[in-house]
């Protein structure tokens, strides 16, 4: 979608910010399990694109896949807002300005913004999907001690790193136990983490290497680029850009006002009631209005897990556009493929809206209103 933002069209990484890629970049047996943290603004999300890419370029020492765990619900790197995910990229991101969305290998709907919420769900998924990547991707051979499936792993945390965030990313530090932890600091101290490793209730052991580096403040030419960003603008784009998936890449869609559109046009998809069930995350909603609260609403596409403790893998949102009662169906627009969607069973509601441009757009019909549909089952 167009915005009136122009963003730098060339990043600029600093000395010591290349300088500690290197060393990460140097302990490559096993492979790093590195944590970037620091305050809202800092270049978390930069950083941990630029380490990725080098990871990925980086001749002798490189990899074929590096696992990028992402658990910034507020502003992901490769999904729309809400998610916890682990994504495994196999190709260096050439822009490094402008987030892209990518299908991750793993993916849990936290359904808000936010942990303040609900930390202990948060963390609960932030385990679950680090647990699934060490399972996976992180695997010696018992037998002979060896290497098995060994792939690198970036974690790219929040900035809300005071009160409560700051709990949350102790025992972040103390499950996911890194081999590096890059911390960034900003000008503004009283905004920044403790010194040192302030999340290890011992004197260090040597397996951690803390490296700690300043926000890059200035480009090459001596510019500010810590600018401040709208986040409620950025997240309505990502999810502007996630539904507009649903068409193919080359139409003609380049406005909101197209989008919103092709959004009310498009076929949906038709699911039956009786075949999923439905999850209102954080709140609770009274029965006799289940349909009222669904209505226009976008939901996370899951698969109920039949283990006792299992989590919902989610694999995607959709638009709730219309609910037909007396038939018993609902009308779903999703870029998620049909192959993948006869798994879901389950809908996961949340606190993430569709954005009010696509709603209030002049001569445009409501995108969720609808009568043509396509069956699911």
């Amino acid at each position: 979608m167009r915005s009136n933002e122009s963003p730098l069209t060339e990043i600029y990484i600093p000395g010591e910010w290349s300088d500690a890629v290197e060393f990460i970049v140097s302990k490559w047996s096993p492979p790093p399990i590195v944590l970037i943290c620091g305050a809202k603004n800092c270049g978390k999300t930069t950083f941990s694109r630029h380490l990725m890419n080098v990871m990925l370029q980086n001749g002798m020492c490189s990899y074929a896949k590096v696992a990028y765990l992402d658990t910034d619900v507020g502003q992901p790197e490769f999904t729309p807002p809400g998610f916890l995910s682990l994504t495994i990229v196999d190709k260096v991101t050439s822009d490094l300005t402008t987030p892209c969305l990518k299908t991750p290998e793993r993916c849990l709907y936290f359904g808000d913004v936010s942990s303040k919420r609900d930390p202990s769900t948060y963390l609960n998924y932030v385990f679950s999907i680090f647990d699934y990547y060490r399972r996976e991707y992180y695997m010696f051979d018992e037998e002979d001690n060896s290497p098995g499936t060994l792939v690198p792993l970036i974690v790219n945390t929040p900035g809300w790193v005071k009160g409560i965030g700051y709990d949350i990313l102790v025992d972040m530090l103390k499950h996911i136990c890194p081999t590096q932890v890059v911390k960034i600091g900003i000008s503004s101290t009283n905004k920044n983490l403790p010194a040192g490793e302030f999340w290890l209730d011992r004197e260090h052991d040597g397996t951690i290497d803390l490296i700690e580096i300043k926000s890059a403040r200035q480009d090459s030419f001596n510019r500010s680029v810590l600018v401040q960003k709208d986040a409620h603008l950025l997240r309505d784009l990502r999810i502007m850009a996630y539904f507009r998936q649903c068409f193919p890449g080359d139409s003609d869609i380049s406005t909101i006002k197209e989008l919103a559109n092709s959004l009310a046009s498009h076929c949906p998809y038709e699911v039956p009631i009786a075949s999923i069930k439905i999850r209102h995350l954080h709140c609770e909603v009274r029965s006799s209005e289940i349909f009222y609260s669904l209505n226009a609403s976008i939901v996370g596409l899951a698969v109920d897990s039949e283990e006792p403790e299992g989590l919902p893998w989610c694999l995607g949102l959709g638009i709730v556009r219309g609910i037909d009662t007396v038939r018993g169906v609902l009308y779903v627009i999703t870029p998620v493929p049909h192959s993948s969607l006869e798994r879901v069973n389950l809908l996961l509601q949340g606190y993430i809206q569709i954005p009010t441009c696509l709603l209030q757009v002049y001569g445009c019909i409501s995108p969720y209103m609808t009568a043509n549909a396509l069956t699911t089952s």
